[in-house]
């Protein structure tokens, strides 16, 4: 697919701005912190999977249930860093978008089954103050998310600008 956009031997001239750009997201600094995501996940996720592994007897179902998404989401991230870095071109955001997604997902979940447990076990204080403290991450992932596709949306037009400079030349 590149050599019949660029060619079979010539060589491609990206602007100066452009190629910061590209650097940053294929960086080591940015693949490190992605492993560090995953790496987090997968050990956080391995950590409960011993830890109900090795319970002497059979918990009560909403403790299972507690253990079974926190695994899910530890998996999520791992996954998540799997895909990131087996990339071996610029994404174009796209995995900030989805990590975005993801982080979305996971605080207004966790948020929700705080505030229904809270609600259950403790005092109206406690539920509200885990319902502000839900919400207010989940507010920050919702920020994240509209940042990452706006970075996004900004990448893709830039490169249809100069997809269509290429035509021009």
């Amino acid at each position: 697919m590149n050599e019949r956009k660029y060619g079979s031997g010539g060589s491609r001239h990206v602007p100066a701005g452009l190629e910061r750009v590209l650097a940053a997201e294929v960086s080591l600094p940015s693949r490190m912190r992605h492993l560090a995501v995953g790496l987090a996940g997968l050990c956080g996720a391995g950590l409960i999977t011993v830890l109900w592994a090795t319970e002497p007897e059979t918990l009560p179902v909403r403790t299972q249930a507690a253990f079974g998404s926190l695994i899910a989401v530890g998996l999520a991230w791992a996954a998540f860093t799997a895909w990131a870095l087996s990339r071996r071109r610029p994404l174009f955001a796209q995995d900030r978008v989805v990590g975005a997604c993801l982080a979305l997902a996971a605080t207004a979940t966790t948020t929700a089954a705080g505030v229904a447990l809270a609600a259950v076990r403790a005092t109206p204080a406690a539920a509200l103050t885990t319902g502000l403290t839900g919400a207010l991450l989940t507010a920050v992932a919702g920020v994240a998310l509209v940042r990452a596709r706006g970075r996004r949306r900004e990448l893709l037009r830039v490169r249809e600008e100069l997809e269509g400079r290429r035509e021009v030349l």
